[in-house]
């Protein structure tokens, strides 16, 4: 299997029961989260040597986080201790018409803090067959947006994939603020999990064709992006169809070879957390990309993994990859 590095924040996620609401609960369910950990945590139960890259202050709180981590399988030897401040996050976790909803609160964390000087860099990424990043972690502060940059350059020249994940959150930063990061790091990307919205409002694709069937404009926009950034070998995603906060339709697509592939469309019902869905597609994609599945089965294995992270309560998808590739054999019928 493959070594892989991820660089991101884990959050502590206090989430409302069911049923309940921010403004009014007595009482928050407590557990970690964080869209780099989540993939590293779901790559490490697939059997590949993850490295999580992070810092946090030094108290019992964040000694839970760590030991989550290693619990699950992930190297902690590069979660550097400073700082004062644990990111988190409150989810209202919604139900049918009502729609869940996020509240951050990272600003001043330890991770936002942390700065190039803090770690050697040349050092750390060395051996490495992956290196994944998302487009949060550059939008929590300046520092680690030039640290996330680099990592990307020194990546490419040591000839190190990276996967970039866009994951855009608009309560973190602008528009206007993303499309200079993901402009800039477009050329140092091997993998890439964005959509046409991605496309046209953070790197300004005005002019993408809208009239065609959803695949079509698919495959345009991918060979698009590819024909400016040749250096981008797969491109992923999915389409979700809610028609309440608890019933998804989703499908997974992954541009590969100048094709589009596609997964049948899944109905998930019902919905346990959908929290980490999309970290758990990412997970898949990357998983059959460094397991050489080939891109049909690579895109099926992903969808199937996602859709299964939804039955599962917490940010984390938690299932192995005989479990993913179970379903995708027989379904959901009882192992005797």
């Amino acid at each position: 299997m493959a070594k892989v590095l991820t660089l991101g924040e884990i959050l502590l996620r206090l989430s409302t029961p069911t049923g309940t609401r921010l403004s009014t609960a007595k009482q928050l369910d407590l557990n970690y989260g964080g869209a780099e950990a989540n993939t590293a945590i779901s790559l490490a139960i697939f059997g590949h040597d993850t490295t999580f890259v992070t810092r946090l202050p030094d108290h019992a709180l964040t000694l839970g986080m760590t030991r989550y981590l290693r619990g699950l399988g992930v190297n902690t030897d590069y979660i550097l201790s400073g700082g004062k401040k644990v990111g988190s996050y409150f989810l209202d976790v919604g139900v049918g018409q009502r729609a869940s909803e996020v509240i951050y609160d990272r600003e001043g964390s330890a991770f936002s803090e942390l700065t190039e000087n803090m770690l050697n860099l040349e050092t750390l990424i060395d051996g490495y067959d992956l290196i994944h990043l998302s487009g949060i972690t550059p939008a929590l502060s300046s520092s680690l947006k030039q640290l996330t940059l680099l990592i990307m350059k020194l990546a490419k020249i040591k000839q190190i994939p990276v996967s970039l994940d866009f994951n855009f959150r608009q309560t973190l930063w602008s528009k206007e603020a993303a499309k200079i990061f993901f402009k800039e790091a477009l050329p140092y990307v091997t993998y890439a999990s964005l959509s046409p919205w991605d496309m046209t409002h953070l790197l300004d694709y005005k002019d993408l064709e809208t009239d065609a069937s959803h695949e079509r404009h698919l495959l345009n926009s991918y060979q698009r992006l590819t024909a400016d950034y040749p250096n981008i070998a797969s491109i992923y995603a999915t389409t979700r169809v809610s028609p309440s906060a608890t019933k998804n339709d989703l499908t997974g697509y992954l541009y590969m070879n100048e094709k589009l592939y596609s997964s049948m469309t899944y109905t998930i019902d019902p919905i346990v957390d959908r929290v980490g869905g999309g970290d758990a597609f990412a997970s898949g994609i990357l998983h059959g990309l460094l397991s050489h599945f080939g891109p049909e089965k690579t895109v099926t294995f992903a969808t199937q993994a996602s859709v299964l992270k939804h039955y599962i309560a917490g940010d984390a998808n938690l299932v192995t990859e005989q479990d993913v590739l179970n379903v995708m054999r027989h379904g959901a019928q009882i192992k005797r």
